[in-house]
């Protein structure tokens, strides 16, 4: 497996395999790389000739007060596990080449980025959006793949791609679970033993959420309010939304159908915890 440090670099090898008629993938990540991450590569090695897998933990998406220095970093163990799920080519830049002296443009996607998580970390969906577009540009992969779990940035990154005419085909991956439920994510490695305990609680009651809908209940304000109730009795967390949204366009459903997705996010202890379920 290939293993590129510079957007100069990754832009030559693009053109080349485009040159020759090659599908490129593109699985962007932040590194840290678990099952879910593997399960991205592994589609998109299905779906194009050549996978490309980018590790890059972008200092734009973080608050000053979030987790940044801490985010978990090991560029050797993420290549093995990338290689080892199909990917052949591996971006991994410093923040200076995404980032150079004097950068100035910033790609905000209006409203969707204010909702959810954007209204409780203020520019993070602008620094996901640019970082997202400028590795879209870097690597111009005629397909990216992206996991259900975070269903807000999933949502805002399709219309980024549409809005912009980026060319991209982006594919919406399942969220990847441990046994017990709780959806994986890098973070999870900041829980203790007692909080991991309690943290599947949040898919449970997402699922109860999902139960009521499948049973009848339209309600959505009902439901979400069950799913809270759910979480604040079966957890320690702190619930900070729970909401149905359309899975699409992030706007308010009152009435659930198909398509809207009940999302959730809750603080267990010190670590920030997302999750969601798409009503089908």
């Amino acid at each position: 497996m290939e293993i590129v440090r510079t957007a100069a670099e990754m832009s030559v090898r693009s053109r080349a395999l485009r040159g020759e008629g090659q599908v490129v993938a593109l699985v962007p990540t932040m590194g840290a790389l678990h099952d879910g991450h593997l399960s991205l590569i592994r589609i998109a090695s299905e779906l194009a000739d050549f996978t490309v897998a980018s590790v890059f933990v972008n200092p734009t998406q973080f608050g000053p007060s979030e987790d940044f220095d801490r985010y978990p970093r090991d560029l050797s163990k993420d290549g093995a596990l990338a290689e080892s799920a199909g990917c052949d080519l591996l971006f991994a830049p410093d923040a200076a080449e995404i980032y150079p002296p004097h950068y100035a443009t910033v790609v905000h996607v209006q409203r969707m980025s204010q909702k959810l998580c954007g209204a409780l970390r203020p520019g993070h969906f602008d620094g996901v959006a640019t970082v997202v577009a400028k590795l879209f540009n870097i690597v111009r992969p005629s397909i990216a793949v992206f996991g259900q779990k975070d269903g807000q940035q999933l949502a805002i990154i399709e219309r980024m791609t549409a809005d912009l005419n980026l060319g991209v085909v982006v594919v919406r991956a399942p969220t990847v679970r441990e046994p017990d439920g709780l959806a994986m994510s890098s973070r999870n490695a900041y829980l203790t033993k007692e909080e991991r305990a309690q943290a599947p609680a949040l898919f449970r009651a997402l699922e109860h959420g999902r139960s009521l809908y499948e049973a009848g209940e339209r309600d959505a304000l009902k439901v979400a309010e069950a799913v809270k109730g759910m979480v604040e009795r079966e957890s320690s967390a702190s619930v900070q939304y729970v909401a149905a949204v359309d899975s699409e366009t992030l706007e308010d459903v009152t009435v659930l159908r198909p398509g809207a997705m009940i999302a959730l996010a809750a603080v267990l202890g010190s670590t920030r915890l997302i999750d969601n379920v798409v009503l089908s």
